[in-house]
Formats: C-alpha cells, structure tokens, sequence
C-alpha cells in the first residue's frame, strides 16, 4: 500500500502536554500515528512521572485497534514494582506482558518513555479505532482493567473533498428557440413549380410541415415566424440560377401558405443562387486527383461562371464525379422555425416537461428542479446530464454538468465538460477542485489561487485544507 496516512490525536491540549481520557498519572507528551508502505506505524512519548506503582503492583498500558468485532492489542508497557518482577521471574507464565513488550523497573523508569509499534494493515483496520487500556495487576495473578481511554476515532483518515459550486443561469425573460433543417425538393429542368409527388417530394416536403406540426402541437409553445433559404448548382449560367433559386423558394414559400395559412408576411424568405459554400466543403472533405487545385480556383476571386468554366474545362474526370455525386445535394431550402415557449416555475410542472420535452426548459428551470433533488443523487447527476445535453455549448450548463460528473467521479467526463465552461471564476475554481478529487492537491493550487484572486471565497478554505501534511501530523501542529 503505497498511500500514507497519519493522525495526530489532541484530547484534552494543555501548552506541553495532554493528559489520557480517563487514563489516571499518565499524560501523553506527543503522538503520532501513521499508515505508510501497508505498515501501521505508532508513536508516543509518554510521560509516567507520575505514575505510582505500589510495592505489590504492576501496570500494563496497551494501545489496541477496535474495528467492530476485531481487536488487536499492540506491544504493551509493563512497569513493575520490585517484588511484583521477583513474582513473575519465579511464575513467567503468568506474566502480563510477553516477549517483545516493553518491560520497565518503577524505581528506574525515565519520566517520558518514547514508545513506538509497527504492524502490517490489514482490511479490517480501515476505519478502526485506537484506545490505550491501563491494567493494574496485584496479588496472586489477579488483574483489573482501570481505565480504557480512546485516543483515535477513525484511522486513516477521510478523504478531503472540496465543496463544489453550482450556478443558477441567469432568468430568460422570454424562451426564445428555433429548430431548423433542410429539403430537397425536386423540381423539373428549368422550372420553379412544385410538384408534390414528383419525385421524393412527398418525403422532403414532409421534412418541413413534420417540423412545423410538430412545433404546433405543443399547447406550451407560440409560432413566431418561419424563415426558407433556397439555394442552387453552380452547373449552369449564375443568371439561371438565379432565377431558378428565388423563383423556388417563392414557390416553396407559397407551398407552405396554402397548407398553414399563416398571416402576410409570416413566412421570410432568402436565396443564394450558387452554393459555392458547400461545394468547397464537399471537396475539401474528398479525396479528389486535385482536390487542392479545385479548391484553388473555387476560393478565387473570379466570377462565379467563369470559375465553373475553369473546374468543368481543366479538371473533366472530377467534373463529372462532382455533377453526379455532390450538385444534386446544392440543390436545397434550408428552414427554421422560430417560436417562444412558455415559461415554468413550478417543479412538478417542470418535471413533466421534462419527461415529454426537455428542449422546452431554460437552463434556469433545470437549476429549479435539480433544488428539489439530493446533492449528488441520480436523478441530480442526470438533471445536468440532460441540461447540457439540451445546451452543449453553455458555459453554465458544463459548469454544473462538470460538477455532478465529479460527484460521480467520472473525472474524464467533467474534463470534458469543463473545456466549455470558460474562463469565469467558477469554472476555475471547478478546475482546482476536481484535482484536488484526482489527489492531485499540487496540481490544484494554481487553479485555487487564481479562483481565490477572482473572488472564490472558498478557494482559500481548500487551500488551507489541502495545505496541511495529511500524510503525518505532530500534535504540536494542532496544539494551538
């Protein structure tokens, strides 16, 4: 076991030293105890200055681990008086104390006897307790326990876990959204008329009514407008195309009238005759014979026809594939729906939206849930989860979701998370803390330190935590 515990224990403090609980004539000068390479290691100077052991008595102190039904007594002191060690020279086998324990004469014992022990940890010692049990042993054998006193509560140590920050993103006054996507719909050579069933029109005007329905038959939510951009090729003269592009996104707008009678000047429209934009990406993600050269001439400055001349001329092979493989998908209408949603403030309410439509809370509304939940609980670990999922690139939203990932430990997760969160002072401290989770406590005080000189009050108190040795503490550093 390569990880290193210690506990100082501080019962009682006076300036030099503590008496035992309970433990009469014995005062613990200094005490250490440690757990370092699966060794447990024991410490402490005792000072028995003011221990008297009568002429017929022996007194055995033992530090004993107790973790539930398991014990086990570490090497004892005895101090005897001189006819109590003449008594058990003469009857070993019923002596007190056993070979390797501490065996003192009273009449030369020092005033502080420097004990140490060292055994092998065992499972069953993680969270055990230590005592130090006086035993007083006089005639004929006869033995009491005086005194029992608890020296440790736990041993090792808990962990130190920084307490994490959640935000409450800021109030959407209105819950504006927009949901959009793109159909290709056909149209015959040259021509600006829809043909519903020409084609695969049936299923790509489906794309932009299923969308609308879809919005529509929400009760918690308003249609504000409905904006279509139609696009076309570059294969033919950029006059055609022109005329073609606007002449169809009218014809589309009007489509989508007739089917929802929206009022005048519901529906906006836009057109981009050639969508050169998506050509150079279609390229630029090919593995085409001169792929650097096409992408050349298309981000040139040359007129749009002259520039399809160059590409149809020079490069005929590509040409071709282009025209079959990547023109019929420049042909599009691309479409949003924008609408408001309503706003909610009660948890039940936002619970059952957020069953049936998560897309419809704020960020704000998550955060009021998630009050309603434990700290660190399931379903408080998945709130975000959603929150983020519905606002992936909010910084307050990968705040809280790196929060409950470290909850979780799921520290990849949160390091995720955290590369969106910016640079506000919460996500910095966020930063040092899930180091300070990793056991990286080094690696936290840069972090710590500028969340601190952002005004993270709390930074300080970690600092102040991790700072302190929690591999081995020394009674002077908590005798204050």
């Amino acid at each position: 076991m390569n990880r290193v515990f210690s506990l100082i224990v501080a019962a009682l403090l006076s300036v030099c030293a503590v008496h035992a609980q309970d433990m009469p004539d014995v005062e613990i000068k200094d005490f250490t105890l440690e757990l370092k390479d699966g060794y447990l290691n024991l410490d402490i100077d005792i000072d028995l200055s003011q221990l008297d052991v009568k002429g017929t008595q022996a007194v055995v102190l033992t530090p004993k681990l107790i973790k539930d039904a398991d014990t086990l007594q570490l090497k004892s002191i005895g101090v005897y008086s001189r006819n109590r060690r003449i008594y058990y020279q003469r009857n070993e086998h019923i002596k007190p104390t056993h070979p390797g324990d501490i065996d003192l004469r009273a009449s030369e014992t020092e005033s502080v006897v420097d004990y140490n022990s060292s055994v092998a940890f065992v499972d069953w010692m993680d969270g055990c307790r230590l005592v130090l049990s006086r035993t007083d042993c006089g005639c004929c054998g006869h033995s009491d326990v005086v005194a029992e006193s608890k020296l440790v509560d736990k041993f090792p140590l808990d962990p130190y876990y920084p307490e994490l920050i959640y935000l409450r993103p800021e109030h959407e006054v209105v819950k504006t959204r927009e949901i959009s996507g793109s159909a290709f719909v056909d149209f015959p050579v040259s021509e600006i008329v829809i043909y519903p069933t020409y084609r695969n029109n049936v299923a790509e005007l489906a794309k932009i009514t299923g969308t609308i329905d879809s919005v529509k038959r929400d009760s918690d939510i308003t249609i504000k407008s409905v904006f279509i951009k139609g696009f076309a090729s570059p294969e033919s003269p950029y006059s055609n195309n022109t005329r073609l592009a606007k002449g169809r996104t009218e014809a589309l707008k009007t489509y989508v009238e007739n089917m929802y009678h929206f009022g005048e000047g519901f529906i906006k429209t836009d057109y981009e005759p050639e969508d050169w934009a998506g050509l150079e990406c279609y390229v630029e993600a090919s593995s085409l014979a001169h792929k650097e050269e096409i992408l050349k001439a298309i981000r040139s400055d040359r007129e749009p026809d002259t520039k399809e001349w160059i590409i149809k001329s020079t490069w005929k092979e590509e040409y071709r594939f282009l025209l079959k493989n990547c023109y019929p998908a420049l042909r599009h209408s691309d479409y949003t729906i924008e609408y408001e949603v309503k706003s909610y403030a009660d948890p039940v309410e936002i619970e059952r939206v957020l069953h049936t439509a998560p897309q419809n809370l704020s960020l704000e509304e998550f955060y009021i849930l998630a009050q309603t939940y434990e700290s660190g609980s399931d379903e408080f670990n998945e709130l975000f989860e959603t929150a983020v999922r519905m606002y992936p690139n909010d910084p307050v939203a990968n705040l809280n979701a790196a929060n409950s990932a470290i909850l979780r430990k799921d520290y990849r997760g949160a390091l995720r998370f955290l590369e969106k969160a910016g640079d506000m002072p919460e996500a910095v401290y966020a930063r040092g803390a899930l180091e300070v989770y990793m056991e990286n406590c080094e690696g936290a005080k840069p972090y710590l330190l500028e969340a601190q000189k952002l005004g993270i009050t709390k930074a300080e108190e970690v600092m102040t935590e991790i700072s302190k040795n929690r591999n081995i503490y020394r009674m002077s550093d908590n005798n204050n």
